[in-house]
């Protein structure tokens, strides 16, 4: 697990030096620079040891024979079977590490060896014979990668504040990005805050040579276009059991000590249970979050600590748990630095401060529950889709008062809050509705925020929709929850979750495996019936089923609850005069991007309850902090939230 970074072109040699010393943080064991003057090549790394923690992990690193080269950032899980496989091929190895599996699996298959990996990675292969660099992500997304194309060549990176280290590649706001993240609260691949950068998106690769782009393709797509599988329900149970055991296995494998996150639900629990078997005597090092004093109970959410506490009493895995308040909102220009885009949700400052407990018990691997929700489903929103059959039928004039009703809705208590969510887009179609759950604020509330200038660059029919394009391009026959369950895989898990998580752990030097997003997992979950996944109010049923032989019922049934903190209270407390710092009308009439009325209104109305704005608001300021961070800086750093005043 490390940092990658590099180009293609005619860009100076001593850019590596600075794109390595800006992610520094991803690699504090190790770090290196090639730089092939005659091919326009650079490749930078750095190393966090995970996997043969000798020297001969080195990279980047060539193989054997001096044909390709790679700088690399992840795990190949299934690297070890490659590597039998490889050698009986005549294939030679100097070392143990899955680095060099990935370049003679290369020498062998070329391409087509993206097909055969199970991991989680980044990378970038040189291959000297071709002349041609090959650019690849994981299928999932969950290790990043960020390039852009500048007058110079091609610069990509792991982090996108690594590729502002070069000077010619454009500082332009994408304003369809700030729209994005307003609605969504983040931003969907391969869209970015800058125009000139691009995220490689999930599954996907580009070759590079003589300095531009030359080929994009898809190695992996989601599996949700296959048939559902016609299993009875005991062996679908069997079947997940089966499969969600052999990915915490398979992610066990490390030279480094394993911990994970644990937050008392399901996802977390289930990860627990499965690695705690597995290790036998060993008790598993796992890591919680507690909220202190009236945080603990503010905006209407049940507390996580009672429950991973009967987890790990149940399990006997030792448990470390980190205790926050307001004060973990010092972190949030450190936050945003680290995501390199302005996330607007504080639960990545949860994941950097058990990050950096566990760096600090000398936990270099952590297992996460993440993706259960996204595979499985477990949001409030995959409820509330299941219950769209009982009014879809209403004739469209009904539709449309209610959802003008529900815009109106005043959500002064959570229910009402839900309900205005989820029948203010009653009459839309199908996909536009799915869509519409996602989203954070009112299309009228958006126009009125967003300044004219923004607004009229928006207008134009033809900029890109990644979210409505990606519905296009499934069958029709796919139903409307593996449809929703789509847009969690694609967009929200990998640009919001996983992002942050890969983020804020990598800076903390420690690295975050997600065993519920094994490729073999996910296949089979897209393949279940809709009813093994959502039944009634019960989310990820089938997965409930499968481990009620591991943990009990009271925690296996529990209600959900978001790995969060109470937003809500805090921008009306503890963040009201930076808010209003930030966010005053010179502020952003100087930014040009919000129109100061409106947001003044948006606060007003929040603070009023008449509308939930609270997460919109604290959008906008993440953006004003990105900006200030990563534009009005030209090379972006982190420092005290004060100096961004």
């Amino acid at each position: 697990m490390c940092g990658i970074s590099g180009f293609q072109g005619s860009f100076e040699p001593a850019l590596l030096d600075r794109m390595n010393d800006a992610i520094a943080h991803r690699g504090p064991d190790d770090q290196g620079t090639l730089h092939l003057s005659s091919d326009g090549i650079g490749l930078a790394h750095r190393r966090l040891s995970i996997i043969d923690l000798s020297d001969r992990g080195h990279q980047p690193m060539w193989d054997v024979s001096e044909s390709v080269v790679v700088s690399y950032n992840g795990e190949i899980y299934n690297y070890k079977d490659l590597r039998r496989e490889l050698i009986s091929d005549g294939f030679r190895f100097h070392s143990d590490c899955d680095t060099e599996v990935l370049l003679n699996l290369y020498l062998r298959d070329g391409d087509k060896m993206l097909e055969r990996l199970n991991g989680i990675f980044a990378f970038a292969l040189w291959d000297k014979r071709s002349k041609t660099l090959l650019i690849a992500r994981d299928g999932m997304g969950v290790k990043p990668l960020y390039f852009a194309t500048t007058p110079k060549g091609v610069v990509f990176a792991s982090e996108l504040k690594a590729l502002l280290q070069e000077p010619s590649v454009d500082r332009s706001l994408e304003h369809n990005a700030i729209q994005h993240h307003l609605t969504y609260l983040w931003c969907p691949s391969p869209l970015t805050m800058l125009t000139a950068v691009r995220k490689l998106e999930p599954g996907r690769a580009i070759k590079v040579r003589d300095g531009r782009i030359v080929d994009q393709f898809s190695f992996y797509e989601l599996p949700f276009s296959e048939d559902l599988v016609d299993w009875p329900i005991q062996d679908a149970v069997v079947q997940v059991r089966k499969y969600l055991v052999r990915a915490v296995e398979r992610q066990l494998v490390s030279d480094v000590p394993v911990g994970a996150f644990l937050s008392g639900g399901l996802d977390s629990s289930s990860v627990v249970a499965i690695a705690q078997r597995r290790m036998g005597e060993e008790s598993l090092q796992c890591f919680t979050i507690g909220f202190k004093g009236d945080d603990r109970s503010a905006d209407a959410t049940a507390e996580d600590l009672p429950y991973a506490l009967r987890v790990a009493n149940h399990l006997g895995v030792d448990l470390h748990t980190v205790f926050v308040g307001s004060e973990m909102l010092d972190d949030l220009p450190k936050m945003l630095f680290h995501l390199d885009e302005p996330q607007a949700d504080p639960a990545p400052i949860n994941a950097l401060w058990i990050s950096q407990l566990a760096k600090e018990r000398n936990i270099k691997v952590l297992l996460s529950g993440a993706g259960g929700d996204d595979i499985f489903t477990g949001y409030r929103r995959h409820y509330a889709l299941g219950r769209e059959p009982y009014w879809t039928w209403l004739p469209q004039p009904i539709k449309q008062a209610i959802g003008s009703y529900s815009a109106r809705l005043q959500p002064t208590t959570e229910l009402r809050r839900r309900l205005s969510k989820a029948f203010r887009s009653a009459d839309m179609p199908r996909d536009e509705r799915i869509i519409s759950y996602f989203q954070w604020i009112q299309p009228r509330l958006l126009e009125e925020v967003l300044s004219e200038p923004l607004l009229h660059s928006l207008s134009n029919p033809q900029l890109e929709n990644p979210i409505r394009d990606a519905l296009h391009g499934l069958s029709d026959d796919v139903p409307a929850l593996n449809r929703m369950l789509y847009l969690e895989s694609r967009f929200f898990l990998a640009d919001h979750n996983l992002n942050y998580v890969d983020k804020v752990s990598m800076a903390s030097g420690v690295e975050v495996r997600v065993p519920m997003i094994d490729p073999e997992l996910t296949r089979l979950a897209a393949r279940l019936p809709i009813q093994f996944k959502q039944r009634g109010s019960i989310g990820k049923w089938i997965l409930r089923k499968a481990m009620e032989p591991y943990l009990p019922k009271q925690v296996i049934y529990r209600p959900k609850t978001g790995f969060g903190a109470p937003l809500r209270r805090w921008l009306h407390h503890d963040l009201r005069e930076l808010l209003e710092e930030l966010l005053s009308d010179r502020s952003l009439r100087d930014r040009g991007l919000f129109n100061p009325a409106g947001v003044r209104n948006l606060i007003e109305l929040d603070r009023k309850r008449q509308i939930d704005a609270s997460y919109s608001i604290f959008s906008i300021l993440c953006i004003e902090l990105w900006c200030r961070m990563f534009l009005d800086q030209r090379v972006p750093t982190t420092v005290e939230i004060g100096n961004f005043r």
